[in-house]
């Protein structure tokens, strides 16, 4: 692989690509998650009993068989609630244990708590459950039928963009339907809850949110929220599935410690935890675009209907940002951008890498191809016309586009791979063969980096430096991989001056930081980094202070550089200064906090600026597809992305490969089907197929854009690098596209995504 990076010369320990911290515990085994930590003495285990149905009443249930089966010691109802029954940390409308309906198939409908696991599955398989079942809405279709909702439409609208398509040159209509994901943690959902004194609980629980983990649990038990104690370490993988949906694990793990008195761990099966839990939000989505002879659009008219499940969860800011999105580097000059937010009898969905924006942004490079074929004209012309630049600046929620790399992000990436060159050989190679062809496609993201929900713009951190010089952090950031842990961890070092091995970090948990917000939304490091920086300052600044008075300098002119506190021509060590501050009383541990500025979005009004700043990047993808047998082959990738000055660029272009990678699973193997019962079919790794490591592309070029001009008022300058480049693999989506496309020139391929091979065959057949 081609990985290139400038490397810093600002800093000491940012910028530096060092391993993760976890490395070398994740491929011997011994980084520790939830279940292999030591259980307490007398852990009981947890199974759901899951609903065999997707809608009805429940009639009865029978659960003496359960209660009399090996090992049993309580079986769980909604009876047994002692607070209120709802994991919801939105909306709510998400029961902990079903009432008195069923609303999707794979429900809790109660829980067996046994001596072990395997008796507490097997006693759940016992149970008599009567329900009269009516006829579940399965599909956006069936949903936008029935006229329900989770949540009301929403729209962006500017002039009439229907009469402007009207009297414009040429114009198109079209359709997509882009699939979800299923998240594949490869660590399932899990929560250990163990009892303490006064009716107190700790709760272990694998989730990106541990403060609304804290307050779920404290809602569930009707306790306050001090009283809850919620940790964690790390999680095997998250990509959003543990924002939200590991409240109701952690609540029946919780439930069960306070019924029985004993710790109690709940460690979900695979295929329950892909029946039970959400998914990537699938759009069914249609489309009027109007534009002149260049293909410069003029006006755009789309209808975004999202399947959202039983329930709003986080559908509300999911289905928004798709909106935020569905520009992604282009300018609209009218438009309507309107979405319904659809009630199904399946899972609630919930948030995933991208959070609706990857949606938003497949339906835009859709229509740039749609354009380029109908024009019979270079895709990447028509996107590079269509391009945010001066006097055409402003997206459709109003927020002005700077510092924009669009031109010279895809202009340097054009002339690295080769794409005009390439381009034709791939059109010479689609003449010289029938039944293989072979696609290329450059697209571009720019991604809005913020919460659009303006408290989650929030974070905290404490530091300590002990007296021999060590440091230790915790803020409230959760590692899932994603290596949050060592950048907010170089930033401390860099601070301090001192080596990385100094600094100890420690597991996220509410009662180091309260109040925290989720890791999620690309914004970890920015938060956290920033929050952790400010934290130690702080105590820096005491430290320089005390210096300067001891050995007669200006504590302005202190430096604390590799290791060494230097004023003037005295240099001590860093562990001296630390035992110094101690025996003169100085503080030597504090709380940082920070909070996004200039984050202004009003929803109501459609007004502000809901990001900070946007990153941009770029990917060039080349593929080959049978049309005998629908099956691809991506040849080579090659990228440049925007991370600004990387905090660590080994963590980044891991993470850049990491999710160009799981971008494409989702837009070419990774297909959910539920049958017209509303139950999941792909629910193991048998039938579910996420990409393999014969999948990646062998020629696969990444490399950090060197940002030039002005720097983002972010982190050390840096720049989120978490869901981006996801996005990036709708370059693969294209390519296939431009394959299909060469069977006949100047019609568009009704593809849908996933671009499964079946789903390839489809496309090719209506092309003949």
């Amino acid at each position: 692989m081609n990985l290139r990076f400038k490397p810093r010369k600002d800093t000491e320990t940012v910028g530096r690509a060092l391993a993760h911290d976890s490395a070398r515990g994740h491929v011997s085994g011994r980084a520790r998650y939830i279940d292999d930590m030591l259980e307490p003495e007398g852990c009981l285990h947890l199974a759901p009993g899951l609903s065999p149905v997707a809608a009805g009443r429940i009639r009865s249930m029978d659960l003496s068989a359960v209660r009399a089966a090996p090992g049993v010691v309580a079986v769980l109802t909604a009876k047994d609630v002692p607070g209120l029954n709802d994991w919801s940390g939105s909306f709510g409308g998400d029961p902990i244990l079903a009432e008195k309906e069923v609303v999707f198939h794979g429900q809790v409908l109660f829980a067996v708590v046994a001596k072990t696991r395997l008796e507490a599955r097997k006693a759940a398989r016992l149970a008599k459950v009567e329900i009269a079942e009516t006829r579940p809405l399965v599909d956006v279709r069936d949903g936008l039928k029935s006229g329900k909702t989770v949540l009301d439409p929403y729209t962006f609208e500017k002039g009439d963009p229907a009469g402007k398509i009207g009297r414009s040159a040429q114009s198109l209509d079209g359709e997509i339907v882009i699939g979800g994901q299923e998240h594949f943690y490869l660590e399932g959902q899990i929560s250990m809850a163990i009892p303490g004194e006064a009716g107190a609980m700790k709760i272990h629980c694998s989730t990106q949110h541990p403060t609304e983990i804290q307050h779920l649990v404290a809602r569930t038990l009707n306790i306050p929220d001090a009283k809850v104690y919620s940790e964690c370490r790390r999680m095997g993988g998250g990509f959003g599935g543990k924002e939200s949906q590991g409240g109701q694990w952690a609540c029946l793990a919780a439930l069960a410690a306070w019924v029985t008195g004993r710790p109690c761990k709940l460690r979900l099966d695979r295929d329950d935890d892909m029946a039970a839990t959400g998914k990537r939000h699938d759009f069914r989505t249609h489309y009027s675009v109007g534009f002149d002879g260049k293909g410069v659009v003029e006006a755009v008219d789309v209808s975004m209907a999202a399947r959202c499940g039983y329930s709003a969860d986080l559908s509300l800011g999911v289905v928004d940002r798709a909106m935020f999105h569905a520009d992604n580097a282009y300018f609209y000059p009218e438009y309507r951008i309107h979405t319904d937010r659809v009630f199904t009898n399946t899972v609630s969905n919930t948030a995933f890498r991208g959070f609706g924006g990857p949606q938003g942004l497949l339906f835009a490079e859709r229509l740039m191809d749609h354009i380029a074929i109908a024009l019979d004209e270079d895709p990447l012309e028509i996107r590079r016309r269509n391009f945010y630049r001066r006097g055409r600046a402003v997206t459709p929620y109003g927020m002005a586009v700077k510092d924009n790399l669009l031109e010279d992000i895809v202009g340097d990436l054009a002339r690295d791979c080769r794409y005009q060159q390439r381009r034709k050989e791939v059109a010479t190679f689609n003449k010289a063969n029938r039944f293989l062809k072979r696609g290329i496609a450059l697209t571009p993201i720019k991604f809005g980096i913020a919460f659009t929900l303006k408290h989650l713009n929030q974070a905290g951190a404490l530091v300590h430096v002990y007296s021999d010089g060590s440091i230790q952090v915790n803020h409230g950031g959760t590692e899932m991989g994603q290596g949050l842990y060592m950048k907010v961890a170089q930033v401390v070092a860099e601070i301090f001056g001192q080596d990385i091995s100094k600094v100890e970090i420690t597991a996220t948990a509410t009662d180091k930081v309260p109040n925290t917000t989720p890791t999620a939304a690309s914004s970890g490091s920015d938060l956290n980094g920033m929050a952790a920086k400010n934290a130690a300052v702080k105590i820096r600044d005491r430290m320089a202070k005390l210096a300067a008075r001891l050995y007669q300098g200006k504590a302005s002119e202190v430096v604390f550089s590799k290791g060494q506190v230097k004023i003037g021509s005295r240099s001590v060590r860093f562990e001296e200064m630390a035992k110094r501050c101690f025996l003169e009383r100085v503080q030597l541990s504090d709380t940082g906090f920070f909070s996004t500025p200039n984050i202004t979005w009003e929803r109501e009004t459609k007004t502000g600026n809901p990001f900070l700043y946007f990153a941009y990047g770029a990917a060039c993808s080349e593929v080959m597809i049978d049309t005998l047998t629908g099956e691809t082959k991506v040849v080579r990738v090659d990228i440049l992305h925007d991370v600004g000055a990387s905090l660590n660029p080994a963590i980044d272009i891991g993470q850049i490969e990491g999710g160009f990678v799981q971008g494409m699973g989702w837009l070419t193997t990774e297909e959910l089907v539920f049958d017209d019962k509303g139950r999941l079919r792909t629910h193991a790794p048998s039938t579910y197929k996420i990409p393999s490591c014969s999948d990646v592309p062998e020629a696969f070029n990444v490399k950090l854009y060197d940002y030039p001009g002005k720097k983002p008022p972010t982190i050390f300058h840096s720049k989120a690098v978490g869901e981006p480049p996801l996005m990036l693999a709708v370059s693969v989506f294209s390519a296939i596209t431009h394959a299909i496309a060469s069977i006949r020139p100047g019609r568009l391929p009704m593809l849908d995504a996933p671009a499964t091979p079946e789903a390839i065959l489809r496309a090719v057949d209506k092309m003949n």
